[in-house]
């Protein structure tokens, strides 16, 4: 067998046991009626599971096929619309649950592969690479979403809510088939936004965090430019576009504008600034480092709780 082969099935083989086919169902006349179907995987080996949001938003009833073919019903934690983020628990204290990976370290061009139950077809495997890194999207519901991995390792309704592993079994993403207009362009939530998620779900039911109101894509930054402005930074955060009324719009910040830091802290990724922005953030005066036109800057901002 190839190496390349041999690389995937073995990173597949770490995580399989711990993938899961959700199904939703509804009461209708004393019977249950099937309403539709997605992914998930258990992160602790007490029942946790990771899914999307708009995979068992509203659901009446949700039950969890494991891997032996099992199936048992499940309870909704928590659910979080603005990362598309739900967290569901089983009952039992001996399943196997995935590694979780670091997303801040993935670089584009790294191999991925994308596990889930596409169209019913359980735990079917995709392989790409990543394509970007650290995008904001709009999602089905249009809320913007931060801290998306973009990648060409296919997805189809089903694979919602199932893991993006690297070569290692690490999980490094959630995978999503939400995104608005995404033709041929497949994503997941970074796990390090996913992680931050999962605590304030399972802690309090529901996520609160500040909300600057930019779209940003994570990039490089050349080594002359860094040169010239003296910067550490080796990524920084290009605003694409800011959301009109929003703080960012207030305070001054334009389209075309690179996050360097926030609060004098070096920001190199989506996932960095995500962990930032929390709730004693709101209504507080923030600083928020710049580059613009080759000049550094820094503007004052006031963030406010994102509904």
């Amino acid at each position: 067998m190839d190496s390349y082969s041999a690389t995937i099935i073995e990173a597949v083989e770490k995580v399989k046991t711990a993938v899961v086919k959700i199904e939703l169902y509804k009461k209708d006349q004393n019977k249950e009626a099937l309403t539709g179907t997605g992914s998930g995987f258990l992160f602790s080996s007490d029942g946790f599971l990771f899914t999307n949001s708009h995979v068992v938003h509203n659901a009446e009833i949700i039950k969890i096929k494991l891997h032996d073919g099992s199936s048992t019903l499940a309870s909704l934690i928590g659910e979080d619309p603005d990362t598309d983020l739900a967290i569901l628990k089983i009952s039992g204290s001996e399943f196997t649950p995935v590694k979780l990976g670091d997303a801040e370290i993935l670089k584009i061009g790294q191999l991925v592969i994308a596990i889930g139950n596409p169209l019913g077809f359980q735990h079917t495997v995709t392989v790409g690479v990543v394509s970007a890194l650290g995008r904001t999207l709009e999602g089905q519901t249009g809320r913007m979403m931060d801290s998306m991995i973009q990648t060409d390792a296919a997805l189809n309704p089903g694979n919602s809510g199932g893991p993006l592993i690297n070569t290692d079994g690490e999980v490094v993403g959630v995978n999503t088939a939400a995104i608005r207009g995404a033709q041929g362009l497949c994503f997941a939530i970074s796990i390090s936004t996913a992680k931050e998620v999962a605590n304030q779900l399972i802690r309090f039911g529901k996520v609160k965090r500040a909300y600057l109101g930019v779209v940003m894509q994570q990039i490089d930054l050349v080594p002359k430019l860094r040169a010239i402005h003296q910067l550490q930074n080796k990524q920084a955060l290009f605003i694409s576009e800011v959301a009109a009324g929003s703080p960012a719009q207030k305070a001054g910040i334009l389209s075309g504008d690179i996050i360097l830091s926030f609060n004098n802290q070096m920001v190199e990724t989506s996932d960095k600034l995500f962990k930032m922005l929390t709730e004693d953030k709101i209504g507080q005066f923030q600083y928020i480092g710049v580059l613009r036109n080759n000049y550094k800057t820094e503007f004052r901002i006031t963030p406010v709780q994102k509904n």
